[in-house]
């Protein structure tokens, strides 16, 4: 009789753990909900404006050029392409952060103004870029080691270093 006892208390005991497991993930599924929904009240990240195109530099080839646009446009011009994520915040954060940077560093599109090009040729042969999170959620700026390499040497043939 005392172990069916001892018994009993032991799966209530459980009984009652797992509910208040079940409590604690419901509420932290429904915080978490709750912080996306307030986060899209941030107003940074929305900002998807492309100003016109200026200038851009003497491609070496088409070919240059077309890799370019594939693995670097997006963040190092004017011609970003904003994918629907970039409109739900966290990610629209994300995104507009790497595009304001990027364009900060390098823009082919505002080749009128000063740009201080010499590291980027170097920052591709070197695996820096495009970057590992961009190539992911961007099958078609995976380039294979050669692509990479000739983008490497048409951007130090159109833009010194």
């Amino acid at each position: 009789m005392e172990f069916a006892t001892r018994q009993s208390r032991a799966i209530s005991k459980v009984t009652e753990m797992k509910d208040r497991y079940k409590q604690w993930i419901k509420w932290g599924l429904l915080g978490l909900v709750g912080a996306l929904v307030v986060s899209q009240l941030v107003p940074y990240g929305r900002n998807h404006q492309n100003p016109t195109v200026a200038a851009e530099p003497q491609w070496d080839s088409a070919q240059t050029r077309e890799l370019a646009v594939r693995a670097c446009f997006d963040c190092h011009s004017n011609e970003t392409e904003w994918p629907w994520y970039s409109n739900v915040a966290p990610m629209s954060w994300f995104v507009q952060s790497h595009v304001d940077e990027g364009r900060g560093r390098l823009n082919f599109s505002e080749w009128n103004r000063p740009q201080d090009a010499r590291e980027a040729a170097e920052t591709v042969r070197e695996g820096a870029m495009p970057p590992p999170s961009y190539r992911w959620l961007h099958p078609n700026a995976r380039l294979s080691d050669a692509q990479l390499a000739e983008l490497a040497d048409g951007l130090t043939k159109t833009l010194g270093g």
